[in-house]
């Protein structure tokens, strides 16, 4: 998998399924995502290599005697599933996770380099609305990072 990059907008049918698009499937050896719950209120999308990379390193350093760390534990990984695109690219996204993320018609795909994001395009746009002051106190601690 090389990287997984760009921002596209597609629609949600009436079944819950979303097309996939072609650049980011292109990326991709196998014919299965993970989707499961972020902390924003979107979904997070990984390849299985990678789910299992992230989710492996998560579970070491989490015990489930810690409140806390039970409390992440179920709002990541529990809600973790499989999907497999069908015959024509798209990806049948769990009843649960669409409603965790409020997806109705329209949608934003993220493509972040190990991962994916999917956003409601309506919670997107507030979010990037909401979060722009952050964004450059964020991008000012970058400040010893040179192209």
């Amino acid at each position: 998998m090389d990287m997984l990059t760009g921002e596209y907008r597609n629609t949600l049918d009436e079944k819950g399924r979303i097309l996939f698009p072609a650049k980011l499937r292109s990326e991709l050896t196998g014919n299965v995502l993970v989707v499961t719950q972020s902390l924003d209120r979107c979904l997070w999308l990984f390849t299985p290599e990678e789910w299992k990379a992230v989710s492996s390193k998560l579970m070491d350093s989490a015990s489930p005697f810690n409140e806390k760390n039970r409390l992440v534990l179920r709002r990541f990984i529990a809600p973790a599933q499989e999907i497999e695109f069908d015959r024509s690219g798209r990806l049948s996204i769990p009843q649960s996770l669409r409603e965790y993320a409020s997806l109705s018609k329209d949608c934003v795909l993220l493509g972040v380099n190990k991962y994916i994001e999917l956003w409601d395009a309506e919670s997107y746009k507030t979010y990037l609305e909401q979060s722009e002051a952050s964004f450059r106190d964020a991008a000012e601690e970058l400040g010893t990072i040179v192209f």
